[in-house]
């Protein structure tokens, strides 16, 4: 299991305009949280084949709403692609939705339909 920062309301894709600085900056972050936090799990997939992630969002509060957590999670996502080494077009998200806990954080578990070879 990856788990990664909640995602702040920047990564959002009605941000607030006029703080594209700010959102490139927060991308880059967790995009690098992504993968860090992948390979710190150990996570391995094969090399084909869809890649089931179940992303379970628990938020720090009740502000915001579940529509836009997902489109967060964009820039953590390709970190994790990343540190897989694998296009992320093969990622089949399914999210699921907590009641808040401080200080907020978003756990992926990673399901892939067939299991990588043993090196």
């Amino acid at each position: 299991m990856i788990v990664l920062p909640f995602p702040p309301a920047i990564l959002s894709g009605h941000a607030t305009a006029g703080q594209n600085w700010k959102k490139i900056a927060a991308t880059r972050q967790y995009r690098e949280f992504g993968k860090l936090a992948t390979k710190e799990a150990g996570e391995r997939v094969a090399g084909e084949g869809d890649i089931h992630l179940h992303i379970t969002f628990y938020p720090p509060d009740r502000r915001g709403d579940r529509i836009n957590f997902p489109a967060r999670m964009k820039p953590l996502i390709d970190g994790i692609a990343d540190a897989l080494g694998v296009n992320d077009v093969r990622f089949l998200p399914s999210y699921h939705f907590h009641a808040p806990e401080k200080p907020g954080r978003v756990e992926v578990r990673i399901n892939p339909t067939t299991q990588p070879e043993e090196a």
